[in-house]
């Protein structure tokens, strides 16, 4: 082939990585469990109820009743293009929110994380941020090469997460969807392959007990140790 036309580079040995299965993950301060309607529905609405700001770019929801969080928990879970997991606090001894795999692209080595929906008591612990680590560990070590997360563009404290858990900012895909009737321009952010053993490393620096004190705040926040990883910056951040 020519050199004066440019191609990729050659991905050597590359094999398909396996679909997520229906299995537990569990780190220091959470525990990720399949969704099941039976088992978490009930405890979940609680967690979430009256919380309508939290749905706000979801596709789903707010629910009005415990019933009807239990039958979009049936529906999703009965899915087979995502797999749904639902997220225990360890350390509050109580189930906060749900995330899930979707767009899952073997062939391509392309998964994304999302319809990630954290009630209050979930935000802003570590055990909200270690669920994401997992999950992220997960796909990479699935053989995934690209971990995806896309939000609606408006959704700055998504975007402002997705920075700080060590995802590189990629663009705006303009007028890309309608959701619950509006218009939805979605924020682009992924984690490559050949970046995660150095997110890795700050997520583990992150988590040790050693970085937080005898009351649990952080001595170094993951938002600076990521910082050094991501390849670039948001800039309506």
């Amino acid at each position: 082939m020519s050199a004066q036309r440019p191609v990729g580079e050659k991905v050597e040995n590359w094999q398909a990585p396996p679909r997520p299965e229906a299995h537990a993950m569990a780190g220091r301060y959470c525990r990720l469990e399949p969704l099941e309607a039976d088992t978490h529905a009930a405890v979940l609405f609680q967690a979430v109820e009256g919380q309508d700001a939290l749905f706000d770019y979801l596709p789903d929801g707010p629910f009005a009743s415990a019933a009807q969080y239990h039958r979009w928990v049936r529906e999703s879970t009965a899915r087979d293009d995502m797999q749904f997991f639902a997220i225990k606090d360890l350390e509050q001894g109580r189930y906060g929110g749900v995330a899930s795999y979707l767009r899952i692209a073997p062939q391509a080595g392309s998964i994304e994380v999302g319809n990630i929906c954290f009630g209050p008591a979930l935000q802003g612990t570590r055990a909200a941020s270690e669920a994401m680590y997992l999950m992220m560990k997960w796909a990479f070590e699935a053989g995934y090469r690209r971990y995806e997360w896309k939000c609606n563009a408006l959704n700055m404290a998504s975007r402002r997460a997705a920075q700080r858990l060590g995802f590189t900012y990629e663009g705006i895909f303009r007028q890309a969807a309608v959701v619950k009737g509006r218009n939805r321009d979605t924020a682009w952010f992924a984690v490559i392959d050949r970046e995660w053993p150095a997110l890795r490393e700050a997520f583990e620096f992150w988590l040790s007990a050693s970085n937080f004190d005898a009351a649990g705040r952080q001595k170094e926040r993951l938002s600076d140790l990521t910082r050094l990883v991501r390849a670039g910056g948001d800039p309506a951040l």
